[in-house]
């Protein structure tokens, strides 16, 4: 499985906001109006084999301070908060990274499914609402 697979996978599913040759990004719908933005992109890491990176934005960096972040990454299996900026603004992110050497589609549906729903919860409790 490549990038090119899963383009073609995700857009037979998701109306693609931003399709670049490294870069997706789709909203999920999550059911009483809201969705979550969620994007992938293809990187290359340091010994090597590319990886995919599934990211969705939660909260301004403000909203959620650093302690908190950490202590739910410490008790996280799927996914864990990083820190990227969002028109200009420093949000909290929703990762998960997979080698593309384990990763199939069903997992790839999976992974987009459980973090789009996560991060919503995250954000309705932090916000108070849908930012998307």
């Amino acid at each position: 499985m490549n990038f090119e697979d899963i383009r073609l996978h995700l857009a037979a599913r998701h109306q693609l906001k931003k399709n670049e040759p490294y870069v997706l990004s789709f909203d999920v719908a999550l059911g009483q109006g809201r969705a979550q933005s969620l994007f992938l992109v293809d990187l290359e890491t340091e010994e090597g084999p590319r990886v995919l990176r599934v990211s969705t934005p939660v909260a301004p960096l403000t909203k959620l301070p650093a302690v908190k972040c950490l202590r739910f990454n410490w008790h996280q299996r799927l996914g864990y908060l990083a820190v990227d900026d969002l028109d200009g603004e420093p949000y909290v992110h929703l990762c998960e990274n997979r080698s593309y050497s384990v990763l199939g589609m069903r997992e790839l549906d999976h992974i987009v499914r459980e973090l789009a729903a996560w991060a919503d919860r995250l954000e309705s409790l932090v916000t108070g609402g849908d930012r998307t």
